[in-house]
């Protein structure tokens, strides 16, 4: 093989690499919104403020990586409101719609 032929093929996978991470961030934020709107309706929000508060569930994943901190937040936020829900639902149901999420983003694409 060339040089030519390597360094093309090797900027190939730079190129994915970097469009699997991009779609993977943007299936993380889809999640998180849709994570946002779940927990809003939960809590009794509709609207505005439903909206609002999705986008401070995709903001509060930057605070570290991994889904920890959506997961402290929205957890947080729905027993500070008296929703009766264990940390065991709010994860399954970030699982669940991390599948809606990659679904959305890659027909979208």
């Amino acid at each position: 093989m060339s040089n030519g032929g390597f360094n093309d093929r090797e900027k190939g996978f730079e190129a994915k690499y970097q469009h699997d991470q991009e779609t993977q961030f943007k299936v993380t934020a889809r999640r998180n919104k849709l994570l946002g709107l779940w927990a809003a309706e939960k809590m009794g929000l509709s609207g505005a403020d439903a909206d609002a508060y999705a986008k401070e569930v995709v903001i509060a994943d930057f605070e570290e990586a991994g889904d920890d901190d959506v997961l402290r937040k929205v957890f947080g936020d729905l027993t500070g409101k008296g929703v009766g829900v264990d940390e065991k639902a709010v994860r399954k149901e970030m699982d669940a719609l991390m599948a809606t999420a990659h679904q959305q983003i890659t027909s979208e694409s």
